[in-house]
């Protein structure tokens, strides 16, 4: 056979095989119905917190994402498309632009810049944050959360993640197009970054690790990170919260007993900070208790 019909025929041939087939890991799968078990644990959890109303008036959104096994991650929603202002939580934005720099040589990871980004994750530094976000630049970030490769901030989806000013006093730069926010997320577009991030689909396979690296070990041991250091004290947690006034997030990929999961919750409440701690631990139980541990 002709190399050039070799050539025909495989081309046809990858066309025909689904997408699903090619990208073992498909972000898309997210974005589908929810697990029933899942969603209807989640449910009655709420209830049992109770959180019912304050889902009811989306004070309150959810993502849990059970990825022990990435390639048929298993997921439950409560809100998972409503925008809400975020803190310092899109700071996990300055970090992917950052390494999506370094990937192009346009930066270079020395100590220096290392340092930094570990105080922005870890410390949540507002300084180290302004510092990053103008060395990668505003508009860098904004195009690239809504990127055809990345969709973060998807306008079809009620927006996402969104870096459109410092973390300082200065002027807004740009707030997102369709809320106005200056910092917001949606909780399906954060869980949607921890899966690529865990799946290596952030830059690369080699600056994912890198990334994830640089969530893990929080000195901010609140919220999610306070709720399993209680049941689960040798859990690994690669995560960003944010504090702002009644706004409270927290996001999360954690590891413990076998099972890997994602954790993301937005409130607006006073009392925002309590519910995500004692969420977690709702959470984290729903998690084991629909299916056993893949070893």
């Amino acid at each position: 056979m002709k190399p050039i019909t070799c050539f025909v025929i495989l081309f046809i041939v990858l066309l025909c095989v689904p997408a699903g087939a090619v990208n073992q890991y498909p972000v898309s799968r997210l974005e589908q119905d929810p697990d029933p078990h899942l969603q209807q644990g989640l449910e009655s959890g709420l209830a049992d917190l109770h959180l019912k109303k304050a889902a009811a008036t989306k004070a309150l959104s959810i993502a849990l994402v059970d990825i022990t096994d990435p390639s048929n991650p298993r997921h439950a929603y409560i809100n998972p498309n409503e925008m809400m202002y975020a803190a310092s939580l899109p700071k996990i934005a300055i970090l992917l632009g950052a390494f999506e720099r370094i990937s192009n040589r346009e930066m270079i990871l020395d100590p220096a810049t290392e340092a930094t980004l570990l105080r922005m994750i870890r410390n949540s530094s507002n300084l180290a944050a302004t510092e990053m976000l103008n060395r990668v630049g505003k508009g860098f970030i904004a195009d690239l959360l809504q990127s055809p490769r990345y969709r973060l901030y998807d306008p079809e989806r009620n927006g996402g993640l969104w870096v459109g000013k410092e973390y300082s006093r200065a002027v807004t730069w740009k707030r997102d197009p369709l809320h106005n926010l200056s910092h917001g997320a949606t909780v399906l577009q954060v869980a949607r970054f921890y899966y690529m991030l865990e799946t290596g689909q952030l830059v690369s396979p080699a600056y994912s690790r890198q990334m994830k690296s640089i969530l893990a070990d929080s000195a901010i041991e609140h919220k999610f990170v306070k709720g399993l250091k209680r049941i689960h004290p040798a859990s690994r947690i690669y995560r960003k919260s944010g504090t702002w006034r009644n706004f409270h997030a927290d996001s999360a990929l954690i590891e413990h007993d076998g099972r890997t999961y994602i954790a993301v919750a937005l409130a607006e409440s006073p009392s925002g900070g309590k519910w995500l701690t004692d969420l977690i631990v709702c959470l984290d139980n729903l998690i084991f208790d629909n299916g056993p541990a893949i070893n």
